[in-house]
C-alpha cells in the first residue's frame, strides 16, 4: 500500500510540472519511513505471531531493496 502511495504522490508532481512539488515528497518519504518504524514496534508489541511474519517477509517498503 505504501509502496502505491509514494508511486502515485511522485508521479503527481512529474505529471504537473512541479518541482516544489517534488522536493514535498522527498519529506513525505522520510516521514513514511518514520511511521513504518513507528507501526512495526506497535505491531511486534501488541500483535502475537509478528515477529515471526516479519521473519519471513522481511523487506517494508521496497521489494528486494527494504
Amino acid at each position: 500500500m505504501y509502496l502505491g502511495a509514494l508511486i502515485m504522490l511522485f508521479g503527481t508532481p512529474l505529471a504537473l510540472g512541479s518541482w516544489w512539488g517534488l522536493i514535498v515528497m522527498i519529506l513525505h518519504v522520510f516521514a513514511l519511513v518514520t511511521r513504518i518504524h513507528d507501526e512495526e514496534k506497535f505491531l511486534s508489541k501488541n500483535l502475537p505471531g509478528y515477529d515471526e511474519y516479519c521473519k519471513k517477509v522481511r523487506y517494508r517498503l521496497i521489494p528486494l531493496i527494504w
